[in-house]
């Protein structure tokens, strides 16, 4: 990934909410886990940490943002404190990172907890392939493990700790090894009481369900009871030849099979006014196409102090290309359609402006996913990419021009940055 522009990171579209690293202890302790994975220590004296511990300052300076992430697989953390549970994940080729991350954090509190008064813990989340090179090496990826280890191996110390009570527990003569107990005690000024502190990560296997990867130029993979379903670029390696008794293989460019495919298997949430109406989303969606054509037309005009009445009055001045786009025109039919019938006969629809009027249907475990994949089909709706595709709007945005930029980031934070939950629920439906 290049480095962005300043302007996102100024308004915090990325890297935002990340935790500052600057007390000497902790850089310290983030420099052990760097030489343990063969990295140079860094010499910034303060720097901004996610999740899984990476940094984009130490990224910039080691001039790697794959530091964390070699192969784009077997991901490695560093965990200097449990606070680190509520960060994003902000750099990963797998979109499940974020939430393997957070259950394994979950699953093991105490533990981390009572390690990282002490040490750094860190690691690598392990899978059955060191390096991917087709379809088939990413579909045999079904769990990971988190090899976790501790700078000062106060892990492996709590484990001889253990056994040694265990012997002493066990031998009736054990007591009498006066260089066991001292042992023991060592240990103790390390390990402290571990009947008290529980050091030892509970779970550390994880299923590895839905996700997309930025392999092969972005790839999907949806798991239903019956049938795993790729989506990608048929040019991906190992499309259709990979598992195909148990795989089922869609183009990404194919919108009326993914349609298909995301409404058959009960992932959408259909056009209808029970939703549409309250959530504003149809106006959402017509406003940003509006906007794309702009920036298509006029892509140098300063849209600062654009507002609704503007806007009208482009259209009204444009209506040919309006027309011609026929996006616009398409989702007021649709408004008015749902306001009469209270539902769209989406058969009817073409398949790429089908994406234009759903959304993922919210208590779907694999909600934000198809709302990532929609998006990919409304590259014009800036909003959506950014809440659910960041690499896409990224990729997008290094194509922007200077004016469009900055209006990006105007509209992103009048709109979402204000107020996200709220922002999140209206538009999707979507709870945290």
């Amino acid at each position: 990934m290049k480095k962005k522009p300043d302007l996102l990171r100024d308004n915090e579209l990325i890297y935002g909410r990340l935790l500052t690293v600057d007390e000497p202890h902790l850089i310290q302790r983030y420099n052990k886990a760097l030489a343990a994975f063969g990295l140079e220590p860094t010499k910034v004296k303060s720097f901004q940490i996610d999740r899984t511990g990476f940094s984009p300052e130490i990224a910039e300076e080691c001039g790697d943002y794959d530091y964390l992430d070699p192969n784009e697989v077997n991901r490695r953390f560093i965990i200097l404190t449990p606070s680190q549970i509520d960060l994003p994940v902000v750099h990963t080729a797998f979109s499940n990172t974020s939430q393997l991350m957070f259950e394994f954090m979950s699953k093991n509190q105490r533990a981390i907890d009572a390690l990282t008064i002490k040490d750094v813990i860190y690691g690598e989340i392990e899978d059955s392939v060191p390096k991917v090179n087709d379809i088939e090496d990413l579909l045999s990826i079904n769990q990971v493990e988190f090899r976790v280890l501790s700078a000062e191996d106060v892990l492996g110390k709590a484990a001889e700790l253990g056994k040694l009570v265990d012997r002493l527990k066990q031998e009736p003569d054990a007591w009498r090894d006066n260089a066991m107990l001292q042992r023991m005690v060592d240990l103790a000024k390390v390990c402290g009481d571990i009947r008290e502190n529980a050091l030892v990560p509970d779970q550390v296997i994880f299923r590895h369900n839905a996700y997309w990867t930025s392999h092969f130029g972005g790839l999907y993979v949806f798991v239903d009871p019956d049938m795993t379903t790729v989506i990608s670029d048929p040019a991906a390696p190992g499309f259709r030849r990979s598992r195909p008794w148990q795989v089922s293989y869609l183009s990404i460019n194919d919108a009326d099979k993914v349609f298909r495919f995301l409404a058959a298997t009960g992932r959408l949430d259909l056009p209808r006014a029970s939703w549409i109406e309250a959530s504003g989303y149809l106006e959402h969606r017509a406003e940003m196409i509006v906007r794309a054509l702009i920036r298509d037309a006029e892509p140098n005009r300063n849209l600062t102090d654009v507002d609704k009445v503007w806007l009208q009055t482009w259209i009204h001045g444009h209506a040919d290309l309006i027309a011609s786009d026929g996006n616009f025109p398409f989702l007021n039919a649709a408004k008015r359609e749902i306001a009469q019938f209270g539902h769209l006969k989406i058969e009817d629809v073409p398949p790429r402006q089908r994406f234009l009027v759903v959304r993922a249907k919210p208590d779907h475990p694999d909600a934000w996913l198809t709302n990532q994949l929609i998006s990919d089909f409304v590259p014009q709706d800036f909003v959506s990419r950014y809440v659910f595709n960041k690499p896409g709007f990224y990729k997008d945005y290094d194509g922007f021009s200077d004016a469009w930029r900055s209006h990006v980031v105007d509209v992103l934070k009048t709109t979402y940055l204000k107020d996200k939950a709220a922002f999140r629920a209206r538009l999707y439906g979507l709870t945290d």
